[in-house]
Parts: structure tokens; sequence; C-alpha cells
């Protein structure tokens, strides 16, 4: 069957990339990095936005 579900738009502000691992520059007591993860304020994590609205004008 063909899918009718157009791709929604990626995001500009992440390029599809919204979660990222950010060091804090210390080690656990195991060694490790400890790391935090930072979300795209602009899709809020999910990669994709969705389409501009349009205003449409209805009558004269």
């Amino acid at each position: 069957m063909p899918e009718n579900t157009r791709p929604r738009p990626i995001c500009s502000h992440c390029d599809g990339f919204p979660t990222v691992a950010v060091t804090t520059g210390q080690t656990t007591p195991t060694g490790h990095r400890q790391t935090i993860t930072a979300h795209c304020p602009a899709c809020h994590g999910t990669g994709h936005v969705l389409p501009a609205r349009t205003n449409i004008r209805v009558g004269v």
C-alpha cells in the first residue's frame, strides 16, 4: 500500500540532530566522563518541525 503521509520538514535549528550529550569536564568515580543531555529548544528534541501555518482569507 502506498503511504499518503508526507514527511515532516527537518528542524533548521538542529538539522535533525535534536539531542546531544555535552561533557561537564568532570569524571565519575569509575573514571568515565560525566555528561548531560541537551535537547533542541526549537523542536523540543523531535528533530522535526510542523509546517508553517498559512492564513486563508475567506470572502471579500
